[in-house]
């Protein structure tokens, strides 16, 4: 059901910092790993808690932390586009204060993520280019009947999960940026004038979204049959799980694989960058590694983790570690609804799911 609708907006306000250094009053260049992800949609992680947070807490925090937005310097002879970021020039981050009529079961117990969730988060569908108009950075703190969801939306150009993940939001910004040697200017420039010519907007096609868990126990299980099964000591607990997914999902489109091979022998074509590019992909993002429960807020543990919209589509595949730690992880996949229930009907692979 989608509940998306019931989400109500009841406070809205900019954040910025008591305190600005020189140095960050300067221009913030991009460097070549940050200008090839303007395509991107903005990183959507968040927590749920069981009990709603002084609603000052967060905004006391932000105002240490020093956010600009994206600017363009556009030539035309030769053509070229710079972006960067503008720390003068901008109103901060923004905190949103909402309200649903859901209870923390609500969000938890059904077994795929209600639609309702992407309303949890601002930037719903905003890709990183739109920091130009768009704060990088959006905490919105949604207030169940008997919880707190707070969801963190950051521009992927600007700040990896690492950094959103940690979410150490008091400290001061890194400033300092690595650049290819040789290059002369820390401005990159892009060979074009006008956004057209390089920003596209993904729209993915309806599918489900479900997170299973994996123990420690049985991802040591994995392990133990990958390395076995190759006569190796060498083959990770990543790697088993990954590779375990992989083929599970791809048991999964058995059916869908075959008709592929069908489609293309009635009428044959070439690969064009759109979404059916991945519709036959398994491609694997997040890690364990981020400390998603390590966040504190004066609220104890959360309860589990939830994310928006952005960077998802068919066979997207998202690893966490798991709320017990230890090793164990949750993994978040989306696929079409045929898809879907091919694996939650797959033996093997449920019984590895605790």
């Amino acid at each position: 059901m989608d509940y998306s609708s019931t989400v109500r907006i009841i406070s809205g306000c900019f954040v910025k910092p008591q305190h600005v250094s020189e140095q960050s009053k300067q221009p913030f260049s991009l460097t070549t790993w940050d200008l090839v992800m303007l395509s991107v949609h903005y990183i959507q992680k968040g927590l749920l808690y069981t009990k709603p947070p002084p609603w000052d807490y967060c905004e006391q925090y932000l105002d240490q932390q020093c956010l600009g937005r994206l600017a363009t310097k556009i030539e035309q002879n030769p053509k070229s586009h710079s972006v960067f970021v503008d720390c003068k020039n901008s109103p901060g981050a923004k905190f949103i204060h909402a309200a649903v009529d859901l209870s923390v079961s609500d969000i938890v117990s059904p077994t795929y993520v209600p639609l309702v969730v992407q309303s949890f988060f601002e930037h719903d569908r905003a890709i990183n280019y739109d920091g130009h108009t768009r704060p990088l950075l959006s905490i919105q703190v949604t207030e169940l009947v008997d919880g707190v969801f707070i969801g963190c939306s950051m521009n992927h150009a600007i700040a990896d999960e690492q950094r959103d993940t940690k979410i150490k939001i008091s400290r001061s910004p890194m400033l300092e940026r690595w650049f290819p040697e040789g290059n002369n200017s820390p401005l990159l420039t892009l060979p074009f004038t006008h956004q057209n010519e390089f920003i596209t907007r993904l729209e993915t096609s309806h599918f489900l979204e479900r997170i299973f868990y994996f123990s420690t126990k049985s991802i040591t299980k994995l392990k133990e049959r990958a390395n076995t099964e190759s006569n190796t000591t060498k083959i990770s607990s990543f790697q088993s799980l990954s590779a375990f997914v992989w083929r599970s999902i791809t048991r999964a489109r058995h059916k869908s694989m075959y008709g592929f091979v069908n489609d293309w022998l009635r009428s044959p074509f070439v690969y064009q960058c759109s979404p059916h590019l991945y519709s036959r992909s398994v491609i694997i993002g997040s890690s364990p590694r981020f400390n998603m429960y390590g966040n504190e807020f004066g609220l104890g543990k959360a309860l589990t983790f939830r994310s928006g919209y952005g960077n998802k589509f068919d066979g997207k595949v998202s690893l966490y570690p798991g709320r017990e730690g230890k090793g164990s992880v949750d993994i978040e996949i989306c696929l079409p609804s045929f898809s879907m229930n091919a694996l939650e009907s797959d033996e093997e692979f449920m019984a590895a799911v605790s």
